[in-house]
């Protein structure tokens, strides 16, 4: 497992870099379309990027519907870096985050593929499969420890 860096920051910093990242992974390699990932919600997220020396090669975001439940969204990892470690040190960047912005818990849409890959990191699903984009994906939640 290498070690990856992953900034924190914001969508005005890291948009080109994450949409590189999103675009390979969910518009080419799942036919997800552009206009259903690009949903204007990432300005009103904290962003993280996972890179490899200077190449973005992972994301995610994290967004407060509620403000003690925080909603991780859009993890994506380059396939040639899954299994690598590079999800797991997304995950942890966004529980920290979270957790300093004071949320309790955290919840997100899994695909149902990925599904193993949270239930490793406390995740727990908690509802019936369901279609997002035209992908089985299932809810899950965590509680975060202070």
């Amino acid at each position: 497992m290498s070690d990856f860096d992953v900034d924190v920051g914001t969508w005005e910093a890291f948009a080109d870099a994450a949409t590189a990242v999103r675009k390979a992974v969910f518009v080419e390699e799942q036919g997800v379309s552009e206009a259903e990932e690009l949903d204007g919600n990432d300005s009103d997220a904290v962003q993280f990027l996972a890179r490899d020396g200077e190449y973005p090669v992972g994301t995610a975001r994290l967004r407060f519907p509620d403000p003690s439940v925080g909603k991780v969204e859009r993890v994506a990892v380059r396939e040639p870096y899954r299994g690598d470690g590079v999800g797991t040190a997304l995950i942890r960047a966004v529980e920290d985050a979270a957790r300093d912005d004071g949320a309790t818990a955290l919840k997100l849409h899994a695909q149902t593929h990925v599904e193993p890959f949270y239930e490793q990191l406390g995740y727990e699903t908690v509802s019936d499969e369901f279609e997002e984009a035209g992908i089985p994906h299932v809810k899950m939640r965590k509680r975060l420890n202070g």
